[in-house]
């Protein structure tokens, strides 16, 4: 007997047809460790008082933190069932208009938010707003120039995607222009996973002898980069021409010294 193939609506959905769906394959799982290493490590010496976390309640990118208020930013259409095994205050809100009072934020973290955005440059606006001088920005996305990148790429010609294929990956180059025209001085950077784009979980364990040697001799092609940035507060700037205005010479004055000696001088030398 042939066998009835399944009917398309009961097949399982593939990985990369949702950003959730592919963060539960090996790949997102690989990832998504990697990345909670980097955010304790650059998260850890950052003091302030309030630090949030946009999207991704599946990792916890605050947890080596010591700020007394840690917040998840989550939008309606999130799903809370991660968020629930992490101890934070859940906020609801828009990315493109930030619940949070101007200069409030001391840290805030954007784990692949910019490109899952129709508009990240509205996001970096918002961020900007809400953090405060000398806040720290730490944002996390997918390497177009990786192995991981060019498969992505070549999908359009040989079949389905490897990354979610409703994201818009943006280069680490172009995210550093961004920061920079906000006044942003960049701290510190990583990039990782070097392993080759495939989905199998036997697979990604046989090549973990890449991570070293993809860090040590091909380090700007990870999968994965993570940056870190501080903002800066603008110095005052004059503005037109100054004035220049001369001040008075203070005419000379008569040492005391002088008056002392006219007073010791015999009264014929002061009536002459």
């Amino acid at each position: 007997m042939i066998p009835t193939p399944p009917i398309p609506s009961q097949m399982p959905a593939p990985p990369w047809s949702s950003w959730e769906k592919w963060l539960q394959s090996p790949p997102g799982q690989y990832v998504l460790r990697w990345e909670q290493k980097c955010f304790d490590h650059i998260v850890a010496d950052v003091f302030g008082y309030h630090a949030v976390q946009i999207g991704l309640p599946q990792i916890n990118a605050l947890s080596e933190n010591r700020m007394p208020l840690q917040a998840l930013l989550l939008h309606a259409d999130d799903n809370r069932e991660y968020a629930t095994q992490f101890h934070w205050h859940l906020i609801e809100g828009n990315t493109s208009e930030l619940p949070f009072a101007n200069e409030s934020i001391d840290l805030i973290v954007l784990p692949h938010v910019l490109e899952f955005a129709a508009d990240p440059h509205q996001i970096l606006r918002e961020v900007d707003r809400v953090l405060r001088p000398e806040g720290r920005l730490v944002i996390s996305g997918f390497n177009p120039a990786s192995l991981w990148g060019a498969r992505q790429y070549l999908s359009r010609l040989i079949g389905n995607p490897y990354l979610p294929r409703d994201g818009q990956f943006i280069s680490l180059i172009r995210v550093k222009d961004w920061l920079q025209l906000l006044n942003y001085s960049l701290d510190r950077g990583h990039f990782g996973c070097y392993k080759l784009p495939l989905h199998g979980q036997s697979a990604m364990i046989r090549m973990d002898f890449l991570e070293s040697m993809g860090n040590r001799w091909w380090p700007i092609f990870g999968a994965v980069f993570l940056v870190s940035a501080i903002k800066r507060h603008q110095g005052m700037r004059l503005i037109g021409k100054v004035p220049s205005v001369r001040i008075p010479a203070i005419s000379q004055l008569t040492p005391a010294a002088e008056r002392n000696q006219l007073r010791n001088l015999p009264e014929h030398h002061q009536k002459q």
